[in-house]
């Protein structure tokens, strides 16, 4: 059986990746008996919806606009590490 650091580095590797049956049911079986575990997979699943929809209502936010010395800053930045 899974332990909790196991089972937490696969439900956030879940989020980013396919799991396989093998991790899959591992994890379900983990999960089945661990309310702690549970509660941090509810919990990173909703934080990733929030970022999500904070993401989309940002770039729909026709005011906002990055002011021209910010813009100069990244493009420094940027021209720096090339």
């Amino acid at each position: 059986m899974l332990s909790c650091k196991q089972a937490s580095r696969l439900i956030s590797q879940s989020l980013d990746r396919p799991l396989s049956w093998r991790e899959r049911f591992s994890l379900r079986l983990h999960l089945a008996l661990c309310d702690m575990c549970t509660q941090f997979r509810h919990h990173l699943y909703t934080m990733r919806i929030a970022v999500r929809q904070l993401t989309r209502r940002i770039e729909q936010d026709e005011g906002l606009v990055l002011p021209q010395e910010a813009r100069n800053r990244i493009a420094e930045s940027i021209a720096g590490k090339q």
